[in-house]
C-alpha cells in the first residue's frame, strides 16, 4: 500500500492512534535517531527553504500559530498551540496538526497529527543541536521542567549523544514523579530532585523546559558553571523565558531562525544586535559550534517550520507499506476540470439514485 494513491483526490492521514502504533512499530529511540539525521539534513540545505517567523495569533491564554515552509518541490506547514492553561483544565498545552503539498501541483500529499511528532520533532532537534554544542562525552543531563515533553528529551539524548543519567527537577513533585515513572524500562539512570540547584549538580547538559507564560528565571547566573552545554526549549513566545540574562551573556548562543528567536526566545532578553550564530552555520561547516572545553553552549531553540517540515516527510516514507494510515477524500475530482458545479449536480440523491 503506497501513501501516495494515483487518484490524488484521496490524500494519507496520519491520526494520532496510527502515530503511536508507527513509533512502537518503528522503536522510539529508532524514531528520535531517524528524526535527529532527517532534521540535520535539512539544516545541510537550509538555504534552499523559505523561511518566515511563524504567524501567530496571542491572546491573554495562549497562542495559536501556523508555521510554512517549502524547499521548492514539496510545501509544508503546521497549525500548533500553546496554551499553559490548558493542563488544569484537563487538557494538552500543545496540540497540532501539519500538511505537505506538491509544489508542482498544489495537491497536499499528506495530513498527520503533529501533537505527539511534535514532541518527537523536538526532543530530536535538542539533541541534534547538543550533538554538535554539547561537550565531547557527556552522559548526564539535568532535565528541569518535567511536563509533556519531557520523556521524549531524556530519550533522545540518551538515543544520539549517549546520555546515560538524568536528573529530574520540576516544581511540581508529581510531575517529576510521573517521569520518572515512565523511563523506568528507559535504561536510563534517573535521580529525582528537589531543587533545581540540585538538579544541575554533576549535569553536563542542562535542559529547560517549562511552560508558564511569564519571564521566569528558571536558571539563575550563579547555577550555571563554566563548560556546560544549556538546552533552553520552554521559552517560546514574546513574554516567556526562563534563563537569567546574565547567563546569556556569558554564553556563546545558537538559534535556529533569527528573525524569530529575537522575538520569542531567550535573546528577546538582550540587544537586537547581540551576536548569535545560526545552528545550520556549524551544522554546514561555515562556523565553529563548541571550542573549548570551558565554554557555556546555548541553544536558544523555539521551535521552526523546517523542523516539522523534515518531521513530516520522515513520517510520509515511514508509513509505506504500513497500515498506519488511512486515505481521505479530500479534493474534488470531476471527469472534466473546469466542471466542478456538474460532479455537485450528479451528486444529489435523486440523480444517484437514477
Amino acid at each position: 500500500m503506497s501513501p501516495l494513491p494515483s487518484n490524488l483526490a484521496y490524500v494519507p492521514f496520519v491520526s494520532v492512534e496510527h502515530m503511536m502504533g508507527l513509533v512502537h512499530h518503528i522503536g522510539i529511540e529508532k524514531v528520535l535517531t531517524d528524526l535527529a539525521a532527517e532534521i540535520e539534513g535539512d539544516f545541510r540545505r537550509w538555504p534552499l527553504f523559505d523561511k518566515t517567523p511563524r504567524v501567530a495569533s496571542h491572546s491573554e491564554v495562549g497562542v495559536i500559530e501556523l508555521m510554512p515552509t517549502s524547499d521548492g518541490e514539496t510545501y509544508g506547514f503546521k497549525y500548533v498551540n500553546g496554551h499553559p492553561k490548558n493542563t488544569i483544565e484537563g487538557l494538552q498545552t500543545v496540540t497540532a496538526f501539519g500538511l505537505l503539498a506538491d509544489v508542482d501541483t498544489g495537491y497536499p500529499t499528506l495530513l498527520s497529527e503533529m501533537t505527539l511528532l511534535t514532541a518527537l520533532r523536538t526532543a530530536a532537534t535538542s539533541a541534534m543541536a547538543a550533538k554538535h554544542l554539547a561537550p565531547k562525552g557527556a552522559r548526564t543531563m539535568a532535565m528541569i521542567g518535567n511536563g509533556a515533553q519531557s520523556e521524549f528529551q531524556c530519550l533522545a539524548f540518551k538515543a544520539v549523544c549517549g546520555i546515560d543519567t538524568v536528573r529530574l527537577y520540576d516544581i511540581d513533585a508529581s510531575a517529576t514523579q510521573r517521569c520518572a515513572k515512565n523511563l523506568t524500562q528507559s535504561g536510563l539512570n534517573i535521580v529525582q530532585c528537589r531543587s533545581g540547584e540540585e538538579a544541575i549538580e554533576g549535569a553536563q547538559i542542562i535542559t529547560t523546559c517549562t511552560a508558564d507564560k511569564q519571564y521566569a528565571t528558571i536558571l539563575s547566573d550563579n547555577m550555571v558553571g563554566a563548560g556546560v552545554h544549556i538546552n533552553a526549549i520552554g521559552g517560546d513566545c514574546p513574554g516567556k523565558t526562563e534563563l537569567h540574562r546574565d547567563i546569556l551573556l556569558r554564553s556563546d548562543i545558537f538559534v535556529e531562525y533569527p528573525p524569530q528567536t529575537r522575538i520569542e526566545g531567550e535573546i528577546q532578553q538582550l540587544d537586537p544586535d547581540h551576536v548569535v550564530t545560526e545552528l545550520w552555520q556549524v551544522i554546514a561547516g561555515k562556523c565553529q559550534g563548541r571550542t573549548d572545553d570551558r565554554q557555556i553552549t546555548l541553544f536558544d531553540s523555539v521551535g521552526f517550520a523546517i523542523e516539522d517540515f523534515s518531521a513530516l516527510r520522515y513520517i510520509a516514507k515511514a508509513i509505506e507499506g504500513t497500515p498506519f494510515f488511512v486515505r481521505l477524500d479530500m479534493i474534488a475530482d470531476p471527469d472534466d476540470p473546469r466542471d466542478l458545479f456538474g460532479m455537485f449536480q450528479r451528486a444529489r440523491p435523486e440523480i444517484a439514485a437514477a
